[in-house]
């Protein structure tokens, strides 16, 4: 029987605590992302005159240049070795460069031009790939077991979630509280962001042990065949993928939302907003649940269960009664219950891959396997747009006629928000099927990885104890 605080590989379980205080460092960027996401382009197109079409140029150009730069990131983390740890000195340079790029651009003035909205967003995006892809990587060190690692990645989602009903709360109480304008309410969420990101951040690092890496070979300069050396590996493009799907089914619900909440269910601005506010909500219960059933029935089947009942919630959204709010009300917290528990999931599975990896050609590329998921996500948070756009304009959708939209059109929008979440979802769970990285043959792993680890903290290899043994047995004969 395993001993109080060991996992059944005889590894140290983290504790509750130590979690907690290492998941505070996911907080200043979830928050970030949605008010990048949400709040910051109207900002700039109604407070600061810059025209949507720059606007969303800017943003398209910026993210592509931030997606390629992500690999190039994990291979350099890869590489990082300082007495501060590996991870530790990324965070601590990527919260500066993440405040400096919030503070000229959630406080920029009117009139800026083009380049110095690129030249921000660039800095404030290079801050968020840092800060995004350093914490997961880091999770997998602290956590070695399969169970652990499904336990602090549920933390670690528990309070992103808690971060995201922060920011979502900032307009809301500038708002009705202390009545000021949305520009005041932007400048207010600067100031929260520019305040948490040290703070939550600092916290964590400080608090938070990293363990050395046993392995203290350099990896040879940046190059093409780290990258190769991973997308050969199945069992990783089969996670790339599901996140990929996962990532575009609930991004594809949320980039029409306001459109099927407004045009098809006939509820306000303000009541879609309260929708929102309760499919995050949801997330709070979710994301430990489907941590807790991953250490149950094996994370893939998890992953395979909220499929199911997110796919299932979903097609309950076309049922409640158009323009009776609290119809909808536990059918929208049903599918963010169900969603939340995605994103957690997979990143536990890619760290037990990425140690099946390390022990099977002896290099860790822990870094850079967490920095591709980091841009399939992107790749399908930027596709959702790109697909249901399009979609909806052939179907004969147009938002500014709100509900003077054809039958047809608004019917087609109804289903448009059903079907394509599910198809996506339903894909992810299928990449799950036949999975074989179990809990029992992850500890397997465990205990190769640490007898070998062992070694190395010992300054030996199997050459050396070749020798030592062929030596012994040389002595043995002589006498």
């Amino acid at each position: 029987m395993d001993s109080p605080g060991t996992t059944s590989g005889g590894t140290q379980s983290i504790s509750l605590w130590r979690a907690s205080i290492f998941a505070l460092c996911g907080l200043p960027i979830t928050a970030t992302t949605a008010a990048l996401l949400i709040y910051l382009p109207p900002h700039l197109a109604t407070r600061l005159g810059v025209s949507l079409a720059v606007v969303g140029g800017i943003w398209f150009a910026v993210r592509f240049i931030d997606i390629l730069f992500d690999p190039l990131l994990g291979m350099m983390m890869d590489r990082t070795r300082t007495r501060l740890g590996r991870y530790r000195p990324w965070m601590l340079a990527g919260a500066p460069v993440l405040m400096l790029g919030i503070g000229m651009l959630f406080f920029a003035p009117v009139g800026i031009g083009k380049l110095y909205l690129v030249s921000w967003l660039l800095v404030l995006y290079v801050g968020l790939s840092i800060l995004s892809l350093a914490p997961p990587a880091w999770a997998a060190t602290l956590a070695k077991s399969y169970h652990d690692r499904s336990r602090l990645f549920g933390i670690m989602a528990l309070l992103a979630i808690v971060a995201l009903l922060m920011t979502l709360s900032i307009p809301a109480f500038t708002g009705q509280v202390l009545k000021l304008g949305d520009a005041e309410a932007v400048h207010a969420m600067g100031w929260f962001l520019i305040g948490l990101a040290p703070v939550a951040i600092g916290i964590a690092v400080w608090l938070t042990p990293e363990p050395l890496s046993q392995d203290r070979r350099t990896l040879p300069g940046l190059a093409l065949d780290d990258l190769g050396a991973v997308l050969r590996r199945k069992n990783l493009l089969r996670l790339y993928a599901a996140q990929i799907a996962m990532t575009l089914g609930p991004g594809w619900m949320s980039s029409i939302f306001l459109f099927f909440a407004k045009d098809y269910m006939h509820f306000t601005g303000g009541q879609a907003s309260m929708l929102l506010m309760f499919y995050v909500t949801a997330g709070l219960l979710g994301a430990p649940t489907t941590a807790w059933l991953a250490t149950r029935i094996g994370k893939h089947r998890a992953v395979m269960a909220v499929a199911i009942a997110y796919s299932l919630g979903l097609l309950t959204v076309l049922l409640p009664p158009k323009g009776v709010f609290w119809a909808s009300v536990p059918v929208n917290m049903w599918c963010g219950f169900a969603g939340a528990g995605f994103e957690l999931t997979i990143r536990s599975m890619l760290a037990d891959v990425a140690d099946e990896a390390r022990l099977e050609d002896g290099r860790d590329r822990l870094s850079l396997i967490f920095s591709l998921n980091t841009a399939a996500g992107k790749v399908a948070s930027a596709t959702a747009i790109i697909i249901s756009f399009p979609l909806l304009q052939r179907l004969g959708y147009v938002p500014k006629l709100g509900h003077a939209n054809t039958p047809e059109a608004i019917r087609g929008l109804g289903l448009t928000f059903v079907s394509g979440p599910i198809a996506c979802v339903v894909l992810g769970a299928v990449f799950m099927i036949g999975w074989k990285l179990t809990a029992t043959r992850h500890a397997e792993i465990r205990t190769a990885l640490e007898a070998r680890d062992a070694e190395a903290a010992l300054g030996l290899d199997g050459a050396h104890i070749a020798d030592a043994a062929a030596v012994a047995e040389a002595e043995a004969a002589r006498g």
